[in-house]
């Protein structure tokens, strides 16, 4: 009988007595931010990427249990379940295999197996593989014959190969050990399709291409499939030998077969058809399967590579709660200005035509000094599209001619249109252009990245690789697990969130991010964190998963700004109490919090877990994990790809991690390339060990194809 806990702790390395409150936990509804936060004593500290991986195993047990259920129901149904069969179905496990198991029952249509012996050819094979050393056509005519059905010998012949093949096909053990052999051993050739070289010359480096299948990275793989899926490529596995390989031999003769197998006295008949099977039965089983996986892998690889670079966007260091002036960088249609207070409200749009045709430049000058000294701006985020490096050479211009305190921030515009036009945005500004709701996203990118950037569709930032050749529900899955972890490790302010951000919120749905929302448009500000279960949709439980993740800044309680959990909260009054202080005086009080630790065995009742996080979060309450905030400076005299040289170090910006190198952003409106080899001197398996995205790099030009518009870089100081 199967035990979903005991197979998940025995995988895991946990006790049943864990892996059973954890598969509680999930099935409760409680999301893996706050099992990892508030439930390390239930778990016994299991990370959130355990958890992840936990969560995972789970739902693919459970599936696959559900699944044999209702191949063994239908089997039932249609009277072919016998004994053998049905434990065959139970010691199944993957998907993959029960699938292999089920599928010579699946279908109404006879197998080629049956369909050989309602011809009778049963007899003829054992003759042919006992006794014959060469095909006896004579005695394949004869049978014809007596059959006096259109058959040729050929057919005949094709016939007897496929009950020979039968019990070595449906071997799983036999084939796993095939599959592993081809996988070592074979390459993956593609070929372009006649008639294809102009339409498909993007994909010109596979037009004759082979390479051992164990060692294709993701990133080639996807490729490959992409351009057999637009009919440019013909893909086909391939072995150096032309027959069954004796490893292959070897493991045949150690099974029980209906036509057996003794390696050393093959006769010559029996190796043809034992080639024959190997060519055209187990390769073509295998190499569908084989192509499978490696989709699969590539995809996978290419889904976390997506998500990671997702999670250094999101959780990029934030400018913070400053006025911010946004410029949309155009040239016919002017720089679109956006100027947005420390909250992120709209203050003012304006546009100005420094550029030709127009060539205002006086009074675009004019302008943006008396917006600048008007609203007393600070920071100015640049977007880097189209005209961004002649319009942040006049903004310095500017800024310098004048000696101005502000600092002008080139910013990644990926998405920003995608958002100005979204049903979001025209709720947001319903009553504003398209050009000045984009340049707000740009202020607000500079702000706050995650606040943001998770309005926008993922797939639209462009911090990929072939994320387009991923599966959409692989894809919505990572994005989805991406922003619900960083959303709830840097929390949430609950009175200024939008319905965007708080419906990311461990224990939130969009309704009652949407509910939040009109509470405070009705009400007011929240007082205080137990005012959220007033909210229509807000019971207990949702409480219970989501209080700890929202904050409320100049709160009425003071832990309401921390991650201390309200069900903590008389655990931290006694705290204060056992030294005389107040809640306020413990928080960020060294000495204090010391004094508490000594005293660990008034607090036995609680466990350590709990404990230690509580005093964690009463020494830096609120922290905000993302890093310092910091930006590039892109060098004033390279505007355009034609304006770099070889050799020329320039600081830039990693705005995407691919498996095979980092892309920069040097400002020219494309992007160089370091190629994963010329990242350091050592070795790197990993580019993202080394770089994440938004990082500022110092880097030295090695190529530039301004025809191809290709720029290779080297990466320094790595």
């Amino acid at each position: 009988m199967f035990n979903l806990e005991k197979q998940l702790s025995k995988e895991f390395n946990i006790s049943e007595k864990v892996a059973l409150s954890t598969i509680r936990l999930i099935n409760e509804g409680a999301s893996i931010p706050f099992i990892a936060r508030y439930r390390k004593e239930e778990t016994k500290g299991l990370s959130d990427i355990e958890l992840r991986s936990f969560h995972t195993r789970q739902k693919q047990l459970q599936e696959l249990e559900s699944a044999k259920t209702k191949v063994i129901d239908k089997l039932k149904e249609t009277n072919q379940l016998n004994h053998d069969l049905k434990n065959n179905i139970i010691q199944c496990q993957t998907k993959k295999q029960l699938d292999e198991v089920y599928a010579p029952f699946k279908s109404n249509q006879i197998s080629l197996f049956d369909k050989a012996r309602e011809l009778k050819f049963e007899k003829l094979s054992d003759e042919a593989w006992n006794s014959w050393h060469q095909w006896h056509e004579s005695r394949l005519a004869s049978h014809i014959s007596s059959l006096k059905k259109d058959i040729s010998i050929n057919d005949a012949k094709l016939h007897i190969i496929n009950l020979i093949s039968e019990d070595i096909l449906k071997n799983q053990d036999f084939i796993l050990a095939c599959e592993t052999y081809l996988y070592n051993n074979a390459s993956l050739s593609s070929r372009v399709i006649r008639g294809k070289k102009e339409t498909g010359e993007k994909y010109q480096d596979y037009f004759d291409y082979s390479e051992l299948l164990k060692k294709i990275p993701s990133h080639r793989a996807l490729a490959l499939f992409r351009g057999k899926k637009e009919s440019v490529l013909k893909l086909s596995l391939s072995l150096n030998l032309d027959e069954i390989p004796k490893l292959a031999l070897n493991f045949l003769a150690g099974l029980k077969l209906s036509y057996p197998i003794y390696q050393n006295r093959l006769s010559n008949l029996q190796t043809d058809i034992l080639n024959i099977i190997w060519q055209t039965k187990v390769i073509p089983k295998i190499e569908s399967s084989l192509l499978s996986q490696l989709k699969e892998e590539a995809e996978i690889q290419a889904s976390n590579i997506f998500a990671k670079n997702l999670e250094a966007l999101l959780m990029a260091a934030p400018a913070g709660n400053k006025r911010i002036m946004a410029l949309d960088p155009g040239f016919k249609n002017g720089v679109k200005i956006a100027i947005i207070d420390e909250q992120g409200f709209f203050l003012k749009d304006a546009i100005i035509y420094p550029h030709p045709p127009q060539n205002k430049i006086k009074q675009s000058e004019d302008l943006l000094i008396n917006l600048i000294k008007s609203f007393n701006i600070k920071l100015i985020a640049l977007g880097n599209g189209t005209a961004s490096r002649e319009t942040d050479k006049f903004v310095n211009s500017v800024i310098k001619q004048t000696n101005l305190d502000v600092i002008c921030v080139t910013v990644s515009e990926s998405g920003a249109s995608v958002y100005s036009a979204s049903k979001i945005a025209s709720i947001e500004f319903p009553n504003l252009d398209v050009t000045i709701r984009g340049a707000i996203s740009i202020a607000r990118r500079l702000q706050d990245p995650l606040s943001e950037l998770i309005k926008i569709d993922p797939e639209s930032i462009g911090v990929g690789q072939y994320q387009h050749d991923i599966k959409s529900s692989r894809l919505k899955e990572a994005v989805s697990i991406v922003i619900e972890d960083c959303v709830n490790k840097v929390g949430v302010d609950l009175n200024s969130a939008s319905a965007s951000l708080l419906e990311h919120v461990s224990g939130l749905t969009p309704k009652l991010a949407s509910n939040i929302i009109e509470y405070r448009q009705e009400i007011g500000s929240f007082k205080n964190r137990s005012e959220l279960k007033q909210v229509k949709g807000i019971g207990s439980k949702c409480f219970e998963h989501c209080a700890g993740f929202l904050r409320i800044q100049s709160p009425i309680h003071p832990l309401d700004a921390s991650g201390v959990h309200p069900e903590s909260y008389s655990l931290v009054t006694s705290m204060a109490e056992k030294l005389g202080l107040s809640i306020q005086s413990l928080i960020s009080n060294p000495k204090a919090i010391e004094r508490v630790q000594l005293m660990r065995h008034e607090f036995s009742h609680v466990d350590d877990f709990t404990f230690n996080d509580i005093l964690h979060e009463l020494a830096k309450p609120g922290r905000d994990p993302r890093p310092e905030f910091k930006y590039a400076n892109f060098d004033q005299n390279i505007e355009k790809i034609s304006d770099l040289k070889e050799g020329q170090t320039l600081e830039g910006v990693a705005t995407n991690i691919a498996a095979f190198g980092v892309f920069v952003d040097l400002g020219v409106h494309q992007d160089g390339l370091i190629h994963i080899s010329q990242l350091t001197n050592r070795f790197v398996k990993d580019p993202a060990s080394l770089v994440k995205v938004g990082d500022i790099l110092t880097v030295e030009v090695l190529e530039v194809d301004e025809k191809r518009k290709r720029i290779s870089l080297k990466a320094i100081g790595l």
